[in-house]
């Protein structure tokens, strides 16, 4: 979405969209994190700038022009509209003129312009009231949008052909277990979670683990005390009972830091039922599957793997992150003794993500073997 020649023109153009920028990051950042300035409001003050600078701009144009600016400073200006497509899963900026969408599972370029500065502000005016941090020394961020969209961004100079951004939008509609299962299997599923099994789901990126993990905590019991802990807080558990907990990246003096690991430790001094650790990634793996083994049955995590086995060597290899230096066979130990089902999901044709695999963990072996129990 460019300027047409008669907005280019505008000498005043520059000047309004920079000093009603600003006014707007100056609001947000006196607002309480996270804060919204609602888009009318943006709207009335572009308005009220372009009556002072440009006042005899034909209606038709002016008109134009404020919804192109309000669009640029309230939301995310040329990618608004791709963010207003329910068709779109994933937006992925790769630098200036390059934009992707994903659609129904299936990649495309679209025309959208955008230069670096366009793509710096969208950044900045996510990340910023959430005091977040981005600049040259701390090159990338992981963000929130308000209505539950993860961004990822990216600068130089880890960035050569950058800015890039990421983001993948927040499902309006929460999936059933059905949704990457048939109904027998997804009956199975439930039972499982109703028991208090501890599951494991593990995928590619993109497969739906998060978004499956959020379908099976529908069948936690209710009554039931849920502790959920994230780097980006996803989930939104269909269950009364629920405390969010969200890491934070530590400020530009490198202080405030709070990890996975600190907010697992600090969720078993919360009187949890289940703990419900969004993904696994690293040491954290060791304290979730010492609090699954510990009286938290029932509680569940993701992690990055290609197939059942794969995630439990992943978490093998995790926990030894830890640093206690375990012998290896205490580590499969304790492993098979706390996670009972691993559950696999894929990408499969278009949009869809397909339960592949639902294994049982043995529990007769110092070995953390797999017991094939279902196939979907």
């Amino acid at each position: 979405m460019g300027l047409s020649p008669m907005k280019a023109g505008l000498a005043e153009f520059a000047a309004v969209r920079a000093a009603v920028h600003e006014r707007y990051l100056a609001e947000r950042r006196s607002s309480p994190l996270g804060e919204v300035l609602e888009t009318s409001g943006v709207r009335d003050r572009v308005v009220e700038h372009l009556r002072r600078v440009a006042p005899l701009l034909a209606p038709d144009t002016a008109r134009s022009l404020v919804e192109e600016l309000t669009a640029d400073i309230a939301g995310l200006g040329p990618l608004e509209p791709l963010l207003g497509d329910p068709s779109v899963d994933e937006v992925m900026v790769n630098g200036p003129d390059s934009v992707w969408v994903e659609r129904y599972g299936v990649l495309e370029r679209v025309d959208v312009q955008i230069d670096a500065d366009a793509i710096a502000r969208c950044i900045d005016r996510i990340v910023s009231p959430l005091g977040l941090r981005l600049d040259r020394t701390s090159p990338y961020v992981d963000a929130r949008l308000p209505d539950g969209s993860r961004l990822n961004a990216v600068i130089a100079p880890l960035a050569v052909d950058g800015p890039y951004l990421t983001i993948r939008r927040f499902a309006p509609r929460a999936l059933e277990i059905e949704d990457f299962c048939s109904t027998e299997v997804a009956n199975k599923l439930r039972q499982l979670v109703r028991e208090g099994r501890s599951i494991i789901v593990s995928g590619g990126t993109g497969s739906g683990k998060t978004t499956l993990l959020n379908a099976l905590a529908g069948a936690i019991p209710h009554g039931t005390r849920v502790v959920t802990i994230e780097d980006t807080a996803e989930l939104r558990l269909p269950t009364a009972h629920v405390v969010r907990l969200e890491a934070r990246a530590p400020t530009a003096e490198g202080i405030g830091g709070v990890s996975v690991r600190d907010l697992v430790r600090n969720a078993l001094r919360m009187r949890p039922d289940r703990i419900i650790v969004g993904e696994v990634r690293g040491a954290e793996a060791l304290d979730m599957v010492q609090a699954m083994s510990t009286g938290h049955r029932g509680s569940m995590s993701t992690v990055h793997a290609n197939g059942s086995e794969d995630a439990l060597r992943r978490i093998e290899v995790m926990v030894l992150f830890a640093g206690l230096e375990l012998p290896l066979s205490a580590v499969r130990r304790l492993i098979v003794g706390a996670v009972d089902v691993v559950v696999q999901v894929e990408r499969s044709g278009g949009a869809g993500r397909t339960i592949v695999d639902i294994r049982r963990v043995s529990s007769v072996s110092s070995t953390p073997s797999l017991v094939s129990s279902a196939r979907a």
